[in-house]
């Protein structure tokens, strides 16, 4: 399925970019067909610009990517909604996004972040870059050794130690789902769904 480009004489379609997290609109921007194709298939967001008359990747200059999640099109095919998770501020102002929201959302969504990241930047020296270098039977019994320390700490009585097992329990959960291609988002749909049975 592709947009429907020649609904608009200057055949550019209108581009709600948002937050695969938080939900939080973070820009809009428009698309021709060449953009659309460069978008599928980098996988980071790319626009058309009206005034550079152009495309021109999110982050192209400063390294703040959109790398894409899911694009759904509109009723009537003439709009996209892309959702993305941001490198970093999305406006050229450093604000979050281009409305001057700020874009938090929740800790852990902010870690979920943080995680893919370092997973697309390959920071020298990061700790989850040596995971995903490992692969995912690493990372899978790291979440394995979490796991069992947490039992291990939760039959004592010392509360400190228990909550960093459980912090680090969790930390290594987030590189897992991260690993596999999924997120707490697609998680807590389960849960919901098993909420409503």
């Amino acid at each position: 399925m592709k947009p429907d480009f020649n609904k608009f004489p200057d055949k550019l379609v209108p581009v709600i970019v948002q937050d695969a997290s938080t939900n939080k609109v973070l820009m809009l921007g428009y698309m021709n067909d060449e953009a659309y194709n460069q978008t599928l298939i980098e996988q980071k967001i790319t626009f058309y610009s009206r005034s550079k008359k152009r495309l021109w990747t999110k982050g192209e200059t400063s390294g703040n990517y959109l790398f894409v999640k899911e694009i759904l099109f509109d009723c009537d095919n003439d709009c996209l909604l892309i959702k993305a998770n941001p490198a970093g501020p999305v406006c050229h102002t450093g604000a979050d996004t281009c409305f001057n929201e700020n874009n938090e959302g929740n800790f852990l969504h902010q870690l979920e972040k943080i995680i893919e990241s370092r997973k697309e930047t390959k920071q020298q020296g990061s700790y989850v870059n040596s995971l995903f270098e490992k692969g995912i039977n690493k990372i899978a019994q790291k979440v394995g050794e979490e796991a069992v320390e947490l039992v291990i700490e939760s039959k004592d009585n010392n509360d400190e130690l228990f909550i960093n097992e459980a912090a680090d329990l969790l930390f290594h959960y987030l590189v897992l789902l991260n690993a596999k291609g999924k997120s707490l988002n697609d998680v807590e749909q389960v849960l919901k769904n098993r909420h409503k049975k």
